[in-house]
């Protein structure tokens, strides 16, 4: 197991702690390595952003982070709208709240780039599950609630395998309640069948395709929407339950996505 997302109570030992420092001096390391190579990309994108709608650049929003504390995770700005909620806490495909350089930012994921500030500060790893808005903090509830003993990170299993989640809200009457019954408890159950098994390696090989999956486009998105039929399929059965069957999660950290 990667040492640097052990449970809370164990790194009371000694020799664990040591692992754990180690694996954020990794994170720091790694993460400062790509800030300084994204610099250039990162100044066109301020430029853009300023040119096409004015400041601020960044939007910053409170996240949860691991244990549940909140944090500020920072974004390039891509939508009109410049206060900390934005509007509704889940993007629909075409969202109307985009400006043209917000839509270019979200299909490539770009928006995404000031994070690695987030992991220099340690407020998340580079690996690890998505940082949930406030809007669905009730969703940690029951077995869902064990996400949260793990760093938030930029990449990983459900980050790689929902890259194009916004598609899926298509033609629903109510995305956010789809993402509640539906999304979520998927993308946890992902999530919990890979970091309690995770490596280093394991982490380096996601972080590696989650950077190409920004050009790669819609890579993972067939296998997205079996697995999201198959749960839709089992919420709507009289006994069923919209968490994926465990043998489905598992399979995905060997995934070809």
């Amino acid at each position: 197991m990667y040492p640097g997302f052990v449970e809370p109570l164990i790194f009371r030992r000694p020799a664990v702690r040591f692992a754990a420092a180690v694996a954020r001096l990794i994170d720091l390391a790694l993460a400062a390595l790509m800030l300084a190579a994204a610099a250039p990309v990162m100044v066109l994108i301020a430029a853009a952003v300023l040119c096409e709608s004015g400041p601020p650049v960044f939007f910053s929003q409170t996240r949860l982070g691991r244990e549940g504390r909140r944090f500020r995770m920072y974004k390039f700005r891509k939508f009109r709208e410049r206060g900390d909620t934005a509007g509704r806490p889940v993007t629909i495909d075409d969202d109307p709240r985009f400006t043209r350089v917000g839509s270019f930012l979200a299909r490539t994921k770009l928006d995404e780039l000031p994070q690695l500030w987030n992991v220099v500060r340690g407020d998340m790893s580079l690996v690890g599950p998505r940082p949930e808005s406030l809007a669905f903090e009730d969703c940690f509830a029951g077995a869902h609630r064990a996400v949260l003993d793990h760093k938030p990170g930029i990449f990983g299993p459900s980050q790689a395998l929902f890259r194009n989640e916004a598609i899926f809200y298509r033609d629903r009457p109510d995305p956010e309640e789809f993402y509640r019954r539906i999304l979520f408890p998927l993308k946890a159950q992902i999530d919990l069948a890979y970091f309690g098994r995770r490596t280093l390696c394991r982490d380096l090989g996601w972080a590696v395709r989650g950077g190409l999956a920004v050009f790669r486009g819609s890579a993972g998105s067939q296998k997205a929407a079996r697995l999201v039929k198959e749960a839709e399929d089992r919420y709507l059965a009289p006994s069923g339950h919209p968490m994926a069957e465990p043998h489905i999660a598992r399979h995905l950290e060997w995934s070809d996505l």
